[in-house]
């Protein structure tokens, strides 16, 4: 039995193992902290594209993904191997990141057994259950039993401090998605053999598109591909890519709405390297995404968000991002103004990165460091992330007709 700090990081999804792969990095040189990692398997295919282009290899896989299981089979399954494994394991610190069933549930099991939990990327909320489901419940239940909150912006921050948490457990670290994106894209690039290998893109702008939220599943999807085909039709120069989720309910809407259409380009889900490389080499990006929104700011792309209300806040109150929701109209109407004013898009291209600065990761590990040694607060104010607008705000609605999201400042707790 090593005498070490015994930290357990969890991951199941392709988005938590992009998030942490830099942590997992910094924490495994670490003097006195001996990391596991242990990835669930809620992604698969997914997941070990993004494992072994980070060079990451898990010290224990759960594989508890099953064809077509319900949330209530996947988070009993993740909650009855994860319990196994912390009680074989018996980890000083359990690490999570993000909003998944993984996260949660990991969380949750970590409780049960009274082991503390630090929360990567804790405080995001968007304030309305429904949006996104079951994201949006999972980040707000995993914040009651986190000990230590790793909060992405300042904004996140105060969102916790809201609901009571202790600002002197909460440390504003920036996100570790820009650390990862600054590992990856120095190096050159080649589509060649990948899906879009043989795609004509000369003399094209470029709009990507990713949508596969299931509260957008059925009539939302279909508007948004419909609203796909206008915009092509509206202008002869623009080409669309596509990667469409594996999910049937999202396969069935895209290919019977939009295989076919001249210059969009249906492709399978892409690894994360071609994918980055592809959002660099856009326009502009169409998501429903929750990390896309953080990456392309941080790639000095404008972002149309295909959802009704953000968790993430910051790149919209900077101008870098607009709600556009899941109107045909709307979403052509936005994307219209994007390709035709060259004001507007500069100006959603150009700023300062709210997300980070490329040194979450090492904000991280501080504050760990600093949690084994008993020491409030977890980061000194000058040891924080912070960008020039600091002020909290709370996403109101997008109101039609509008590009940008209509924000109301948020009242502080004295």
């Amino acid at each position: 039995m090593t005498d070490k700090y015994r930290t357990v990081v969890v991951l199941g999804t392709r988005p938590e193992a992009i998030k942490l792969a830099p942590v997992i990095r910094a924490l495994r040189t670490e003097a006195g902290v001996d990391t596991t990692v242990i990835v669930t398997g809620q992604h698969r295919q997914m997941l070990d594209q993004v494992l072994q282009l980070f060079r990451i290899v898990p010290d224990i896989d759960l594989d508890v993904m099953r064809p077509n299981q319900s949330l209530g089979e996947l988070t009993g399954r993740v909650l009855r191997s994860v319990e196994t494994e912390l009680l074989r394991l018996r980890p000083d610190l359990l690490l999570v990141q993000g909003d998944t069933t993984t996260a949660f549930v990991t969380a949750l099991a970590g409780f049960y057994q009274r082991i503390p939990v630090a929360h990567v990327e804790a405080g995001l909320r968007s304030y309305d259950l429904q949006h996104p489901f079951p994201e949006e419940a999972n980040r707000r239940l995993l914040s009651v039993v986190t000990a230590v909150h790793l909060a992405p912006t300042i904004g996140a921050a105060s969102a916790l401090v809201r609901e009571g948490t202790a600002r002197s457990r909460v440390a504003v670290t920036g996100n570790t998605v820009v650390d990862a994106l600054q590992m990856l894209l120095d190096a050159p690039f080649s589509f060649r053999r990948t899906p879009l290998d043989g795609v004509d893109l000369t003399d094209r702008r470029l709009v990507l598109v990713t949508s596969h939220r299931r509260e957008s599943w059925g009539h939302d999807l279909e508007q948004i591909c419909l609203a796909i085909r206008d915009l092509v039709r509206a202008f002869p120069d623009v080409a669309v890519v596509y990667p469409v989720h594996l999910n049937p309910n999202v396969q069935v809407t895209v290919q019977q709405t939009l295989a076919g259409a001249e210059r969009v380009y249906l492709t399978e889900p892409l690894d994360y390297l071609t994918f980055m490389n592809l959002a660099k080499r856009s326009c502009f990006i169409l998501t429903d995404s929750g990390g896309v929104q953080e990456e392309a700011p941080t790639l000095g792309k404008p972002l149309l968000l295909l959802r009704s209300v953000t968790e993430r806040p910051e790149a919209f109150e900077a101008g870098r991002a607009a709600i556009v929701g899941t109107s045909r109209s709307e979403i052509v109407r936005a994307a219209s103004r994007l390709l035709v004013d060259s004001d507007l898009y500069e100006a959603m291209s150009t700023g300062e990165n709210p997300y980070g600065d490329g040194r979450a990761s090492a904000r991280i590990v501080r504050a760990l460091r600093r949690w084994r040694q008993g020491r409030l607060p977890l980061l000194l104010p000058h040891d924080e992330f912070r960008v020039s607008s600091t002020r909290p705000h709370r996403v109101v609605a997008a109101e039609p007709g509008d590009l940008g999201v209509r924000m109301a400042p948020v009242e502080e707790r004295p």
